[in-house]
């Protein structure tokens, strides 16, 4: 798998409407569609970290500033120098949000949760779960979980997405 097929997908997990472009509104609810499902409130501080970063990401990947992103904007932006600038804080939030018991991993669960609330097929999750966790030790921590994204986006190919393809393509 290439980057611009990483970035196609990514997109269209993104665009939640299916309307070809990437709303304001749908990528700012991330945050708190993550909170929901870790069962955390509006109100915790971490939601508001995590807001604040994916108010800053939106504004970058918004190229022209009309408040919907399209797939060329997306494509153009997406890379390895956003990643590092604005996606890795934003990502990070979300796992920070995810990680319930806050011992910087993420159980089966946890981890289930998070890529539901994202938008990512619930039948995935064992096997990205799985890639991740190169020990075997049942937790995935945060630098494996930034570092398989940063694979997949910049490069196309991550071990996450590699366990994906493969369990959709039986």
């Amino acid at each position: 798998m290439d980057s611009q097929i990483a970035k196609a997908h990514i997109f269209a997990m993104l665009d939640v409407d299916g309307d070809g472009a990437i709303s304001r509104e749908e990528y700012l609810t991330r945050p708190d569609r993550a909170a929901a499902a870790s069962g955390r409130g509006s109100d915790d501080p971490l939601v508001a970290v995590a807001r604040s970063a994916h108010e800053r990401v939106y504004a970058s990947m918004d190229a022209n500033g009309d408040g919907r992103v399209t797939f060329e904007e997306y494509a153009a932006w997406a890379g390895a120098e956003s990643f590092e600038k604005v996606c890795r804080p934003a990502l990070g939030s979300l796992f920070d949000l995810a990680d319930t018991d806050a011992d910087g991993s993420l159980d089966r669960g946890e981890f289930t949760r998070l890529r539901e609330a994202l938008g990512n097929p619930a039948d995935n999750a064992g096997a990205a779960f799985d890639a991740l966790d190169a020990d075997g030790d049942g937790r995935v921590d945060r630098d494996a979980y930034l570092a398989s994204i940063r694979a997949y986006v910049t490069e196309g190919a991550s071990g996450m997405a590699e366990a994906l393809h493969t369990a959709n393509s039986r």
